[in-house]
Protein backbone atom coordinates (compact mmCIF):
# COMPACT_ATOMS: atom_id res chain seq x y z
CA UNK A 1 0.00 0.00 0.00
CA UNK A 2 1.48 3.09 -1.10
CA UNK A 3 2.04 5.64 2.11
CA UNK A 4 0.21 8.29 3.08
CA UNK A 5 0.45 12.03 2.36
CA UNK A 6 -0.83 14.66 4.15
CA UNK A 7 -2.79 16.66 1.57
CA UNK A 8 -3.54 20.60 1.89
CA UNK A 9 -6.96 21.99 -0.08
CA UNK A 10 -6.69 25.58 -1.26
CA UNK A 11 -9.73 27.93 -0.63
CA UNK A 12 -11.14 26.76 -4.00
CA UNK A 13 -10.41 23.43 -3.71
CA UNK A 14 -11.97 22.77 -0.17
CA UNK A 15 -15.42 25.11 -2.33
CA UNK A 16 -15.31 22.50 -4.68
CA UNK A 17 -14.92 19.21 -3.15
CA UNK A 18 -17.68 20.35 -0.49
CA UNK A 19 -20.27 21.72 -2.56
CA UNK A 20 -19.47 21.11 -6.41
CA UNK A 21 -17.41 17.86 -6.81
CA UNK A 22 -17.65 18.20 -10.82
CA UNK A 23 -15.60 21.58 -10.75
CA UNK A 24 -12.25 19.16 -9.67
CA UNK A 25 -9.92 17.84 -11.81
CA UNK A 26 -10.02 14.17 -12.39
CA UNK A 27 -6.56 13.82 -10.89
CA UNK A 28 -7.95 16.23 -7.66
CA UNK A 29 -11.17 14.19 -7.56
CA UNK A 30 -9.33 10.89 -6.75
CA UNK A 31 -6.63 12.63 -4.63
CA UNK A 32 -10.02 13.96 -2.94
CA UNK A 33 -11.72 10.33 -2.63
CA UNK A 34 -7.70 9.38 -0.87
CA UNK A 35 -8.48 12.44 1.78
CA UNK A 36 -11.73 10.86 2.38
CA UNK A 37 -10.56 7.43 3.43
CA UNK A 38 -7.20 8.19 4.67
CA UNK A 39 -8.54 11.50 6.75
CA UNK A 40 -5.54 13.43 6.12
CA UNK A 41 -6.27 16.78 4.97
CA UNK A 42 -5.68 20.16 6.21
CA UNK A 43 -7.39 23.13 5.18
CA UNK A 44 -5.63 26.75 6.65
CA UNK A 45 -8.09 29.13 8.27
CA UNK A 46 -7.31 31.74 5.80
CA UNK A 47 -10.27 29.55 3.76
CA UNK A 48 -12.41 30.08 5.81
CA UNK A 49 -11.86 33.59 6.37
CA UNK A 50 -11.88 33.96 2.55
CA UNK A 51 -15.08 32.31 1.85
CA UNK A 52 -16.67 33.92 4.67
CA UNK A 53 -15.74 37.65 2.30
CA UNK A 54 -17.17 35.79 -0.34
CA UNK A 55 -20.52 35.18 1.10
CA UNK A 56 -20.77 38.65 2.63
CA UNK A 57 -19.62 40.33 -0.30
CA UNK A 58 -22.74 38.22 -1.84
CA UNK A 59 -19.63 36.84 -4.68
CA UNK A 60 -20.43 33.34 -3.20
CA UNK A 61 -23.75 31.32 -2.48
CA UNK A 62 -23.02 27.83 -0.57
CA UNK A 63 -26.65 27.41 -0.57
CA UNK A 64 -26.23 26.85 3.20
CA UNK A 65 -25.73 29.34 5.88
CA UNK A 66 -21.96 30.23 6.35
CA UNK A 67 -22.20 29.46 10.09
CA UNK A 68 -23.60 25.94 9.46
CA UNK A 69 -20.77 25.48 6.70
CA UNK A 70 -18.09 26.06 8.60
CA UNK A 71 -20.04 24.28 12.00
CA UNK A 72 -20.01 20.84 9.69
CA UNK A 73 -16.24 21.53 8.19
CA UNK A 74 -15.19 21.45 11.92
CA UNK A 75 -16.86 18.06 12.88
CA UNK A 76 -15.74 16.80 9.82
CA UNK A 77 -12.98 13.70 10.59
CA UNK A 78 -11.38 14.02 7.22
CA UNK A 79 -9.66 17.55 7.48
CA UNK A 80 -7.87 19.52 10.23
CA UNK A 81 -8.35 23.29 10.17
CA UNK A 82 -4.95 24.64 10.74
CA UNK A 83 -4.84 27.78 12.75
CA UNK A 84 -2.38 30.32 11.60
CA UNK A 85 0.02 31.59 13.82
CA UNK A 86 2.83 33.30 13.81
CA UNK A 87 5.23 30.78 12.86
CA UNK A 88 3.49 29.56 9.23
CA UNK A 89 3.08 33.63 9.13
CA UNK A 90 7.22 33.70 9.16
CA UNK A 91 7.64 30.45 6.75
CA UNK A 92 5.50 32.12 4.44
CA UNK A 93 7.92 35.22 4.17
CA UNK A 94 10.80 32.83 4.04
CA UNK A 95 9.64 31.65 1.04
CA UNK A 96 11.95 32.25 -1.80
CA UNK A 97 8.68 33.06 -4.10
CA UNK A 98 7.85 36.76 -5.87
CA UNK A 99 4.34 36.06 -5.28
CA UNK A 100 2.86 38.46 -2.97
CA UNK A 101 -0.56 36.63 -2.47
CA UNK A 102 -0.71 35.83 1.56
CA UNK A 103 -3.56 33.66 1.22
CA UNK A 104 -1.55 31.10 -1.18
CA UNK A 105 2.22 31.93 0.23
CA UNK A 106 -0.19 30.48 3.55
CA UNK A 107 -1.15 26.86 1.89
CA UNK A 108 2.37 26.85 0.49
CA UNK A 109 4.21 27.24 3.76
CA UNK A 110 1.72 25.26 5.47
CA UNK A 111 2.58 21.90 2.78
CA UNK A 112 6.07 22.70 3.08
CA UNK A 113 5.88 22.47 7.00
CA UNK A 114 3.65 19.19 6.85
CA UNK A 115 5.31 17.91 3.74
CA UNK A 116 1.77 17.93 1.72
CA UNK A 117 0.77 17.97 -1.34
CA UNK A 118 -2.08 20.70 -2.66
CA UNK A 119 -4.83 20.53 -4.21
CA UNK A 120 -5.40 23.70 -6.40
CA UNK A 121 -6.04 24.66 -9.65
CA UNK A 122 -3.84 27.82 -9.07
CA UNK A 123 -1.08 27.76 -11.74
CA UNK A 124 1.32 30.30 -9.28
CA UNK A 125 1.40 28.10 -6.64
CA UNK A 126 2.30 24.79 -9.18
CA UNK A 127 4.98 26.43 -11.19
CA UNK A 128 6.55 27.19 -7.52
CA UNK A 129 5.93 24.14 -5.51
CA UNK A 130 6.45 20.80 -6.93
CA UNK A 131 3.96 18.81 -5.38
CA UNK A 132 0.52 20.01 -6.61
CA UNK A 133 -2.21 18.20 -7.17
CA UNK A 134 -4.69 18.91 -10.41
Amino acid sequence: MARSIKIVLDTCALLWWSLDPDKLSQRAKEACDRIEQEKNCLVPSTAIWEIAIKVKNHKLDLGVDIDDYITALKKSDVIRIIPIDEEIWLDSVKLEWEHRDPVDRVVVAIAKKNQAAIITADKKIASFYSSVIW
